[in-house]
C-alpha cells in the first residue's frame, strides 16, 4: 500500500546516503584529508602573524625564506588534501547515482500498468533525469560538504579567538542576524525548488506528448495553439524558477554583504587596537586572512544550502516514486516450455469501476475451458477491454471472482499467469531493433527455431523473407518503415513465440493493404482454429469463428451464444452486426 506520509529532510537524506554506503571507502578517504585542509588552513594566519611581527616590522631577514617556505607548503598541502576530498566525493556520489538510477529505473518497469494510465510518462521521465540530475550535483558534496565546512568553520573561530579574543566577540555579534536569515532565505528556496521541479515534469509531460503526436498535430495545423499551451506550463516552471533564482542571490548577496561590513569592522577595530598597543600588525594581518578564510565556508553554505534544498525537493519526488507500489510478484518474460498450462477460465459475478461510483463491469459471468475460443463484442465503453486488463492483472480491485485453474487470480504470480496467457494489443508497439528481437524481446527459452516457427505460424515469413536481411532486417521508429498490417503480424508472432495455451486478442481496427489483411484474417483463423482465444472482435471474419460470443453493453453481457443463436434472437447482437458491416463496406 502506498504510504503518504511526508519524511522529513533527515530521512530524505538518509535513504540517498544508502545508495553511498557500498562507496564509503571514497568518502573514508575524502574525510581523511579533511584534517590536513583544516590544519594547512589554520596554519596559513599563523605563519603570516609569525613572518610580520617577528621579521617584516623589525626587518629581520634571517629566517624569513625558511617561514615563506612553510607558507607555500602550507598552500600547497592545503590543495592537495581539498583535491583529494573533492576528487573522492565526486567520485562516490556519482557511482551512488548511477545506481540510484538503476533502481528507479528497475521500479518504474515493476509499476502497475493503472499507475500509468494516470501519470504522463514524461512525469516519470522527468524523476528519472532531470531530479536525478539535480541530486547528483548536491547531495553527495552538498552534504558532507556542509558537515566539513561547519567543521573548518569551528576550528577558524576558535583560533580567531586564540588570536584576539576582543576582536572575536564582534564576529560572534554578527552570527544571530546570520543564522536568521539564511533560514527565512533557506525555507522560501525549499518552496519555490517544489514548485519549480513540480513546473518542469509537467512541461516535459506535454512535450513528450506532443513530439508522440506531432503527426496528428501537423495533419490539422494546430501548431500554434500546441505552442501557446506549452508556454502556459512551461510559464509555471518559469515563474518558480525565477523566484528560486532570486532567493538564491539574496542568499549569497547577504554573507557577501555582511562579509565586507565585517571586514571594514574588523580593520577599524584593530587599527585602533594597533594604536593602543593591545593589538600587533601581524594579528590584525593574520585575523583579517582568517576572517576572509572563515567566510569562504559561509560563503559556500549559503551556496551549499541552496543545492541541498533544490537536491531535497528532487529527493522528495524521486521518494514519491520509489513509494509507488510495485507489481506483487515482478514481471517475468515468457519462457517457451516452462508453462503453467492453461486449462478453464472462470468469471463469476465481476464487478468493476476504474473510478468510485463509476460502474464498469456489472455483474459479468462466463466460462473457458481450454481449445475453445469467445469473441466479446459491443460499443465503445460496453467494458470489452476492461475484462483483458483484468485478466492480465492490470488491475486487481475487482468484487467477485475471477479465476485461473481454479486458483483466483489475485493469488497468482505474474510469473504463472504469463507463463500460459499473453496479449495481443490493438496498439502495436515496435522497437528500434531487428525484427528478431521484435519477436523474441530477449526471453529466456526463445530461440532462433522458436522466432521462425511464431513467424511462420501467423504467415509473417511471407514478408519476412522478402527482405534481404529476413529477421535481422531494422525497424525503426516504432515501424515507420514497415505497413500497419506487417507490424501488426510481427506482433502476432511476437505472442506466439511465447508458447503460451491462451490468446488475449484486442484484434485491429486500422485500415491495411489487401495483402497484409489477407495474412492477418488467415493468421487468426489460425490462431482460433489451435490456441484457446478470447478476442475482441470488431471483424465478422473474427466473430464468425467464435464458438461462443458475449454480446456487451453498458458493462454487461446482455446476450450470449454463437452466431447463428444470436442471429436469432434478432436483438441487439443483430444491431451490432449490421453496424460492423456498414464499417466493412464502407
Amino acid at each position: 500500500m502506498k504510504n503518504n506520509t511526508k519524511k522529513s529532510d533527515w530521512q530524505l537524506i538518509r535513504g540517498f546516503f544508502a545508495y553511498i554506503s557500498p562507496y564509503r571507502k571514497w568518502v573514508i578517504y575524502s574525510l581523511l584529508a579533511v584534517p590536513f585542509s583544516i590544519a594547512a588552513t589554520l596554519l596559513n594566519p599563523w605563519l603570516l602573524v609569525k613572518i610580520v611581527d617577528d621579521y617584516l616590522v623589525i626587518a629581520e631577514v634571517k629566517g624569513l625564506i625558511f617561514m615563506v617556505s612553510l607558507l607555500a607548503g602550507a598552500v600547497v598541502v592545503n590543495y592537495i588534501a581539498d583535491a583529494v576530498y573533492t576528487y573522492n566525493l565526486q567520485r562516490a556520489g556519482q557511482m551512488a547515482l548511477a545506481d540510484m538510477r538503476k533502481d528507479l529505473y528497475r521500479h518504474s518497469l515493476t509499476l502497475p500498468r493503472k499507475y500509468y494510465d494516470s501519470t504522463p510518462v514524461g512525469v516519470t521521465l522527468s524523476r528519472i533525469t532531470s531530479d536525478g540530475e539535480a541530486i547528483g550535483e548536491s547531495v553527495a558534496i552538498g552534504v558532507l560538504s556542509l558537515i566539513t565546512d561547519i567543521i573548518k568553520t569551528i576550528a577558524l573561530f576558535a583560533f580567531l579567538f586564540y588570536l584576539s579574543r576582543q576582536l572575536a566577540l564582534v564576529i560572534l555579534c554578527i552570527l544571530p542576524p546570520v543564522y536568521f536569515l539564511v533560514n527565512r532565505l533557506r525555507s522560501k528556496l525549499r518552496v519555490y525548488y517544489n514548485a519549480s521541479r513540480e513546473g518542469l515534469a509537467a512541461a516535459t509531460a506535454y512535450l513528450q506528448e506532443c513530439l508522440n503526436g506531432i503527426k496528428t498535430i501537423q495533419l490539422y495545423a494546430a501548431e500554434m495553439k500546441t505552442v501557446r499551451r506549452f508556454k502556459q506550463k512551461n510559464r509555471r516552471f518559469l515563474e518558480a524558477q525565477t523566484k528560486s533564482n532570486i532567493y538564491d542571490s539574496l542568499l549569497y548577496s547577504v554573507i557577501e554583504g555582511l562579509t565586507t561590513v565585517t571586514m571594514a569592522g574588523i580593520i577599524w577595530i584593530g587599527t585602533g587596537g594597533i594604536l593602543k598597543g593591545v593589538v600587533t600588525i601581524g594579528v590584525l594581518v593574520g585575523f583579517i586572512n582568517t576572517l576572509n578564510r572563515l567566510f569562504i565556508p559561509i560563503r559556500e553554505f549559503a551556496q551549499q544550502i541552496s543545492l541541498i534544498q533544490r537536491a531535497l525537493s528532487a529527493l522528495e519526488h524521486i521518494d514519491r516514486l520509489f513509494a509507488e507500489p510495485s507489481e506483487k510478484a515482478p514481471l517475468i518474460p515468457l519462457a517457451g516450455g516452462d508453462c503453467l498450462g492453461f486449462k478453464t477460465l472462470d468469471f463469476e459475478d465481476v464487478d468493476f469501476s476504474y473510478n468510485e461510483g463509476t460502474q464498469v463491469l456489472d455483474r459479468v459471468c462466463f466460462s473457458l475451458k481450454r481449445g475453445e475460443n469467445i469473441a466479446i463484442v459491443g460499443a465503445t465503453g460496453s467494458g470489452k477491454s476492461t475484462i483483458l486488463r483484468l485478466i492480465t492483472k492490470a488491475y486487481d480491485n475487482y468484487k467477485g471472482s475471477i479465476r485461473l485453474n481454479g486458483r483466483e487470480l489475485r493469488e497468482l504470480s505474474k510469473t504463472d499467469l504469463f507463463s500460459c496467457t499473453t496479449l495481443m494489443q490493438q496498439d502495436v508497439f515496435l522497437f528500434n531493433e531487428s525484427i528478431r528481437f521484435n519477436i523474441s524481446l530477449g526471453r529466456a527459452g526463445i530461440g532462433e527455431q522458436e522466432i521462425r516457427d511464431a513467424a511462420e505460424f501467423v504467415y509473417a515469413d511471407r514478408f519476412i523473407d522478402r527482405f534481404k536481411e529476413g529477421l535481422d532486417y531494422r525497424i525503426i521508429d516504432n515501424g515507420k518503415n514497415l505497413s500497419a498490417g506487417q507490424a501488426q503480424l510481427i506482433s502476432f508472432a511476437r505472442a506466439i513465440a511465447g508458447g503460451s495455451d491462451l490468446i488475449l486478442l484486442d484484434e485491429a481496427t486500422s485500415s491495411v493493404d489487401s495483402v497484409t489483411e489477407n495474412l492477418i484474417q488467415k493468421a487468426t483463423a489460425r490462431i482460433f482454429k489451435e490456441k484457446t482465444v478470447i478476442a475482441i472482435a470488431h471483424r465478422l471474419s473474427t466473430i464468425q469463428h467464435s464458438e461462443l460470443i458475449l454480446v456487451m453493453k453498458e458493462g454487461r453481457i446482455v446476450e450470449q451464444g454463437n452466431h447463428q443463436e444470436l442471429l436469432q434472437q434478432r436483438g441487439y447482437y443483430l444491431q451490432l452486426l449490421k453496424r460492423m458491416e456498414q464499417q466493412e463496406t464502407s
